[in-house]
């Protein structure tokens, strides 16, 4: 018999032969990246072979790394959801595997219609048959009924993992055994006593100076001024203090902005300093996990004593004046669309009381940093610029939502302010210092 040709699966209007070659966007995934990882560049490789098997041309490449299939749709991606956004840009999306795309029947659904929608091509590789699984707009219902076994296989087995490391953390956390994840600030991991796993013992980088920076709190500084030094003097933040640990290089991607190291702020600090793991306790969700008679789990030998814990924690209170409550998910249209010309960052939405509007404002601050010209604008005023831009651009009637918008890629940028003025700045908001754009995802050319 003879061997089955990846051209095959393209219908007469994709063909090959063309004068253009069709265009294709390389999708990478991967849940967690390591110094030694070698997957992006297996996967990379995967994705030319099959590029080279159908004759497409490769443009870009879009690389996920950190992101969990399980939890994030292919339209949640930093990276690949801003190219399925504008389908325009290309024909097909290559995979290089089925559970690189999706671990989900819903996402692949998804995936799948979306391609229909707008004539795209959907190509995964299987190594296991020696060519690629392809998915044109006028694919049969086997192919369909194919992409979805994959994906079903792909989420059965993601929820088989995910049960096991689950009953494995859970008995690991009992015995008091370090089993992965973040490592708290002032610790690093060490053998366990036993000879049998590992727990964590004070990072002599790192635990000296949580003690300096509990001293600053019970001497009456203020969190905000103690992460500005932290800041200043270079110092990682749990984050990156676990990175430089692993091996691996510090920062990474945030509210859709890559940063070379992340920063220190009152809440990074705060959530320090409230983590019974400073008493050396094995936590689950912020919470002490106890044995069956009700005694903490130890995990390693305590930062600070029973009675130094209590008492920062009064101090803290003290400080907090009852504001310090579970975060809410918020409401307001614009976050993630409006940010300040000063410094970059996000705007976010803050409540004047007694009234049905409030601000959108530079939280520069609450980074970590300094901005030159923090923005601020009344909420309402704001909403409405942004509407009635967007409507004007795009032509769409009827109610927007935020998620819309951050789909469609906008972006408003506002200016500080002047100071003074008469009563015409009560009128409406000064759009001479507002930008509207509506975004596209810079290129990134496959490099050969």
């Amino acid at each position: 018999m003879p061997e089955r040709s990846p051209l095959s699966a393209l219908p007469a209007c994709f063909d090959p032969l063309r004068a253009r070659p069709l265009r294709a966007l390389a999708a990478l995934r991967l849940s967690c990246a390591t110094s030694v990882t070698t997957s992006p560049g297996r996967q990379r490789s995967a994705v030319r072979r099959c590029a080279d098997q159908l004759r497409f041309t490769l443009i870009a490449e879009a690389s996920d790394v950190g992101v969990s299939a399980r939890k994030t749709s292919p339209f949640e991606r930093p990276a690949l959801s801003p190219w399925l956004q504008r389908p325009h840009a290309y024909e097909a999306d290559v995979w290089s595997h089925v559970d690189r795309a999706v671990r989900s029947v819903q996402h692949m659904t998804e995936l799948i219609a979306w391609a229909r929608r707008h004539g795209r091509i959907l190509v995964f590789g299987m190594p296991e048959d020696g060519f690629p699984l392809v998915m044109t707009p006028l694919s049969g219902d086997s192919v369909v009924q194919r992409c979805v076994d994959l994906a079903r296989d792909a989420q059965q087995e993601a929820e088989t993992i995910s049960a096991r490391l689950t009953s494995a953390h859970a008995a690991l956390r009992e015995t008091g055994r370090y089993g992965g994840g973040l490592v708290p600030f002032g610790y690093r991991k060490a053998p366990h006593p036993s000879g049998s796993g590992w727990c964590l013992a004070p990072d002599p980088d790192t635990a000296p100076l949580v003690r300096s920076i509990v001293s600053d709190v019970e001497s009456g500084r203020s969190l905000l001024a103690i992460a500005r030094d932290l800041n200043e003097q270079g110092v990682p933040v749990p984050r990156d203090r676990h990175a430089q640990l692993q091996g691996r290089s510090m920062g990474g991607r945030r509210h859709g902005r890559d940063f070379d190291r992340f920063r220190w702020t009152s809440g990074t600090l705060s959530k320090v300093l409230r983590s019974p793991t400073l008493m050396g306790h094995r936590t689950h969700g912020g919470q002490t996990v106890r044995d069956e008679l009700g005694a903490p789990v130890l995990i390693g030998r305590p930062l600070l004593s029973d009675a130094e814990f209590d008492a920062l924690q009064v101090t803290l209170r003290a400080r907090s004046n009852g504001t310090h409550r579970p975060r809410r998910r918020t409401t307001a249209l614009l976050i993630g669309v409006a940010h300040c010309q000063g410094c970059g960052g996000r705007m976010y939405f803050a409540a004047r009381k007694g009234y049905a509007y409030g601000d959108y404002l530079c939280r520069a601050t609450a980074r970590g940093e300094v901005c030159p010209a923090p923005a601020g604008m009344r909420s309402d005023w704001l909403e409405r610029y942004t509407l009635d831009r967007y409507h004007q651009a795009t032509g769409k009637d009827g109610r927007a939502v935020r998620e819309g918008l951050l789909r469609d890629g906008v972006r408003v940028t506002a200016a500080k302010g002047r100071r003074g003025g008469g009563p015409e700045r009560n009128h409406g908001p000064d759009t001479a210092r507002l930008t509207f754009t509506i975004g596209e995802p810079s290129d990134s050319r496959w490099d050969h």
